[in-house]
């Protein structure tokens, strides 16, 4: 079964930031499988780590979902690393990092990073952060607490081939773009052929996204927020994909379910908190089953 998470508002712009607890508590009350938050720099959103924080302080079994956090432009893996680690460990081991290298060029302008060779950057900050979630620091004056083995969960972003190959052989799956079913296809297809290959038991996770809005007007407001989101560019490749009723949350559960996602996480663009109960009861009309179970529990 298709597990269903919910986004956190953490990039609606205008969402009062004191709600983010009452929002990760209420969609936790309701059953949803994980709380997820996406990542800009040079935009009106919070930091997702700091997000999830506030998140983990007010629930107890939901996972923690990073889809994802942009690796590329933190040029400090030791700081990132121990940031995660803090998160992990204030979640009680609730945390799933996805991250990627992230593709908006003003946020690599603000940080004075080019976006150039960002492939092999990329791979060794990852290396250098499972260094210190295993306890090694280089300079350290004692012993580093390492987290258990395998945590926090890892998953890479990509829609090209390297980005496919790297979470094959690096992570514990894929997280595909917030739009396009093709890309989906594709890419499950590949991540599997090369886990396959590298002789990796089971199968890799796959984490697909979609934006929702819900009730009255919904439309319009899912149309005002992807396009500031996303600007002209992107917008028409997104807004197909955007889901505002029930038939096409129907609809997509299934698509998405047959193209070999494990998980969809519904990320909202709009901060209102009726958004939470409209999702869950438009879930319950689809004959989604709620399970109040935890990232232990993912297959």
């Amino acid at each position: 079964m298709l597990r269903i998470g919910i986004g956190l508002p953490a990039a609606v712009p205008g969402t009062d930031a004191t709600s983010i607890g009452r929002w990760a508590a209420e969609s936790e009350e309701r059953g949803f499988r994980s709380l997820g938050v996406i990542d800009r720099l040079v935009y009106d959103n919070l930091d997702p780590l700091v997000a999830l924080a506030a998140a983990a302080a007010r629930t107890e079994r939901i996972e923690l979902l990073t889809t994802v956090l942009n690796a590329g432009y933190r040029r400090n893996p030791v700081v990132l690393a121990k940031q995660i680690d803090s998160v992990e460990r204030l979640s009680g081991g609730r945390l799933t990092v996805g991250l990627g290298m992230g593709g908006w060029a003003e946020d690599y302008a603000a940080s004075d990073v080019a976006m150039t060779k960002r492939g092999a950057a990329f791979e060794t900050t990852l290396a250098t952060m499972r260094d210190v979630w295993h306890g090694k620091v280089d300079g350290a004056s004692g012993p580093i607490l390492a987290l258990p083995p395998g945590r926090p969960g890892v998953l890479l972003a990509g829609a090209v081939p390297a980005g496919f190959a790297r979470a094959a052989a690096l992570a514990d799956g894929w997280v595909a773009p917030s739009f396009g079913l093709e890309i989906l296809k594709e890419g499950v297809d590949t991540v599997r052929r090369g886990w396959a290959r590298a002789g990796r038991p089971g199968r890799p996770r796959v984490i697909v996204e979609r934006y929702f809005c819900l009730g009255t007007g919904a439309a319009e407001t899912a149309e005002a927020y992807v396009a500031h989101y996303y600007g002209t560019e992107y917008l028409p490749r997104v807004r197909p994909d955007v889901i505002t009723d029930v038939d096409h949350l129907h609809e997509e559960i299934g698509r998405l379910t047959q193209a070999g996602a494990d998980d969809l996480v519904l990320f909202p663009c709009s901060g209102a908190s009726d958004q939470i109960g409209l999702l869950a009861d438009d879930l319950d009309a689809t004959g989604w089953e709620k399970e109040k179970r935890g990232p232990d529990d993912v297959e």
